[in-house]
This record gives structure tokens, sequence and C-alpha cells, in this order.
């Protein structure tokens, strides 16, 4: 079914694809960082750390204050539909979770621990979003007298007005947020990438395969695991296809700043080190 058909006016569907666009870019920025906290915290206990405060100040920054804002915007407005409160109030239940997982893993002293807060936030998160997606934002869509374009105008003002660094990391510093370790020589497979002669040093850096995420979060979750990337490190990406409009939003994002390198060319996964310069 189309949002079209789930909204009594146009601005409303267009609105409605716009919210569930921007919960996709959440969860999959969330999952490209807690993915790369997870191969972390098996290698290198050091890189756990720095990527466990990337991934605290990215829920400060940009996760808690979208679901404040859900709070004081979406949450009263959908209350007063009929048969909604109770989904309400567990919705407001789980951004609490949200919080007590966010403050677990800002607490967390061990990378075993950390893993295990960050895994338990991105699950949360991820059937959170998709309540809201499948429940509530087409309620408020189809409800009369309910515009949800202007319900999530003013969400996202008092995002831009209420979103400093609220959290104790404050905002991601790209310095603190380092990899799993540091690019070793240049040059990886000599053979050209079309055979596996460079797994060896592959192993130094971590991997993001997905192959196993779901299509609309694709692409996010490979950004955010390239912002969790610094300077000099790197990580080698799996895709069941040659990525290359991917590849193209990435070097549009940051001209230059990351160099390609392929692998290995398919034909059951292609695998390319993307290493940030």
């Amino acid at each position: 079914m189309s949002a079209l058909t789930l909204a009594s006016a146009p601005e409303d569907a267009e609105a409605l694809d716009a919210a569930e666009r921007h919960h996709a870019r959440l969860a999959g920025e969330l999952a490209g960082r807690v993915t790369m906290l997870l191969t972390a915290a098996d290698r290198d206990p050091g890189a756990a750390e720095r990527l466990r405060t990337g991934l605290v100040a990215f829920c400060d920054s940009e996760i808690l204050p979208h679901a404040a804002a859900e709070e004081s915007v979406l949450y009263p407005a959908a209350r007063r539909l009929p048969d909604s409160r109770l989904l309400i109030e567990g919705l407001i239940a789980e951004h609490s979770c949200l919080i007590a997982l966010v403050d677990a893993l800002r607490a967390a002293t061990t990378p075993t621990a950390a893993a295990a807060d960050a895994r338990a936030l991105q699950v949360v998160f991820e059937e959170h979003v998709a309540k809201e997606n499948g429940l509530v934002l087409p309620l408020l869509a189809v409800a009369p007298g309910v515009r949800l374009a202007a319900l999530l105008a003013d969400l996202r003002d008092r995002l831009a007005r209420d979103t400093p660094a609220s959290g104790a990391s404050g905002s991601p510093d790209p310095e603190t947020v380092k990899g799993i370790s540091e690019e070793k020589g240049q040059g990886a497979g000599g053979c050209g990438g079309t055979c596996g002669c460079g797994d060896a040093e592959e192993e130094a850096v971590p991997e993001l395969d997905v192959r196993s995420v779901p299509h609309a979060l694709r692409h996010a979750t490979v950004f955010g695991a390239l912002d969790a990337v610094p300077a000099g490190g790197a990580m080698v990406l799996v895709a069941p296809h040659d990525p290359l409009p991917l590849l193209a939003q990435i070097e549009q994002r940051g001209p230059g700043l990351f160099a390609v390198e392929y692998l290995r060319r398919g034909p059951e996964a292609w695998r390319i080190r993307l290493s940030h310069r």
C-alpha cells in the first residue's frame, strides 16, 4: 500500500515518506556504528573504547533528541486518537528503555559490556521505529483534523532549536572515534582485487557485511560505519553486488575522503576496502 493511500492529503503522504526515510537513516547509522563496536570488542579494546564514546555521542546528538521531540510533538496528537493511548504509553516506555541503554553504554567498563549494551540498543530502536512507521505515523496521516506535515515540521523546528550536544559526551569528535587499526601500507591485494590475496591485510580492519541488512537501511548503515573510521583507518565492505551507486554517494558525501580498493569481485560477494585518507 502506498503512502498516498494512507494519508488524507498529498502533503501528509510526502511527510509520511520523509519521516520513514529519516527513521531509516537513524536506524542505519546506529547499526553501522554498533557493528564497528562489535567487531572491535573482539580485537582491540582501545579501539572499542573510542568507538563506544563515539556511539554514545551519536545517541546523545541524534537518537535521544529525536525521541524527546516525538514525545513533545507527535505523541500528544496521537494519544488523542481513539484506542491509541496504550500504544503511545508503550512507546514512551520504550523511550525510557533507550535512555537507560544509552546510560548503560556510557558507563560500560569493558568491551564485552559495551558490545552487549550497544546490540540491545540497536534491537530496541529498530523495533521502536517499526511501530512508529507502521502504526503511529499512518494513524496521524489519516486522522481527521490532523495534519502530519505540520506536526513533522514542528518536530524538525524543535530539533533544530533544542538539540545541542545534550549528553555527557557531547557532539562526536572525529579524532575520538577511531577505527580498529591504522592502515598498514598501500596496495593490498596486488592481483588487482580479482582474488583473495589481500585477505591477510583485511584482518587488521573491521568488516561490514551488508548482505543481510534490509535494503532500505543498507546505505545508511554504511555511512554510519564510515563515520566511525578515522583518518588513517579503514574498513572492508562486503556487498552482494558491485555497489557503484553507493560508492558514488560516498564520494559525494566527502569528495576524495575515502580511497576505494576492490579486494574481491564476486561472484557471491564483492569485498571493498574503504580507506579514510
